[in-house]
């Protein structure tokens, strides 16, 4: 599927916004200072209701019924990946979750060379490899053998991510914001039955609200409406920008300070996905010249 260079850029910029707002997930999990199946539980309900308002009307309601099947693979998906970010940072360092969902890249390159047989750009590959050596740099001195049920959580996760964003690659007309709703109620029922929900405090009910109502939301409709434009695996790498943000925004806030690798390993990355992001919609533009081209002569 070729992409004019305005939808590619469109895509990138939907992108890097969405992980840019979800990079502060981590910060505000820990300043939520509760059970993990609360926040579970919290955001999902609160995301559902505040999406599912957006999406009281027939057209929306028709989609879902239309590919049932899909709605509600995509719906599970994004609550295996919610789910499980917050159980693995509850579970182990933030370094190690971060590091584990630079995975998500290298999981939807594989999913869509295996199910959809698009072919995955030379460039992303090398993207992807740089960007994770990147990120061995940058959390090179955090790593260790604790934590080994939160990594596996994080593992999970990632892969969850990489799959949904291949199965939304794969259906480019079907509504996000239904999907999102759907999985935030369904991970909801899934945790309540864990959680203590009236048992919070004032500060655990306003994290949870901002997650709920605000950032989770927006950021999830963000990347995954990118997937109308950009392939998954590109969408993807976009969650490297999680693994160093997210490390900032714990170390601004809660005064855990990084290494000084993570200032070199971090420019890297950012380097890695401005070169990936300029070589795509280069390449984009070339494309739509050669057939605008190719039009004139016919």
């Amino acid at each position: 599927m070729s992409f004019s260079s305005h939808a590619h850029g469109r895509g990138l910029a939907m992108a890097a916004i969405g992980v840019t707002v979800l990079s502060f997930d981590s910060l505000l999990v820990r300043l939520a200072a509760t059970d993990g199946w609360n926040i579970i539980f919290w955001r999902s309900i609160l995301m559902c209701l505040s999406l599912g308002v957006l999406c009281l009307n027939g057209r929306r309601i028709a989609t879902l019924r239309g590919h049932l099947a899909v709605s509600l693979c995509s719906a599970i998906l994004l609550g295996i990946t919610s789910s499980l970010f917050v159980l693995a940072v509850m579970n182990t360092k933030v370094a190690n979750v971060v590091v584990i969902l630079s995975a998500a890249p290298l999981f939807a390159a594989i999913f869509t060379r295996c199910f959809l047989r698009e072919p995955v750009a030379l460039r992303t590959w090398l993207a992807i490899i740089s960007a994770m050596a990147g990120l061995l740099i940058v959390f090179s001195g955090s790593l260790s053998g604790d934590g080994l049920v939160g990594d596996a959580y994080a593992l999970v996760s990632a892969a969850a991510v990489g799959g949904n964003l291949t199965l939304l690659r794969r259906h480019p007309n079907l509504d996000r914001m239904p999907l999102i709703a759907m999985g935030g109620g369904l991970t909801a029922l899934l945790a309540w039955p864990m959680a203590t929900p009236l048992a919070l405090t004032t500060q655990s009910y306003g994290v949870l609200a901002l997650m709920g109502l605000l950032q989770m939301p927006l950021a999830t409709a963000l990347i995954n409406g990118a997937t109308r434009y950009i392939p998954s695996a590109e969408v993807a790498l976009f969650y490297l920008i999680e693994a160093v943000l997210g490390t900032l925004w714990v170390w601004w806030w809660l005064n855990e300070q990084p290494p000084h690798a993570t200032l070199l390993g971090g420019s890297l990355i950012l380097l890695t996905l401005f070169t990936n992001a300029w070589l795509g919609l280069r390449g984009a533009t070339l494309r739509q010249v050669s057939s605008s081209d190719g039009a004139e002569r016919a």
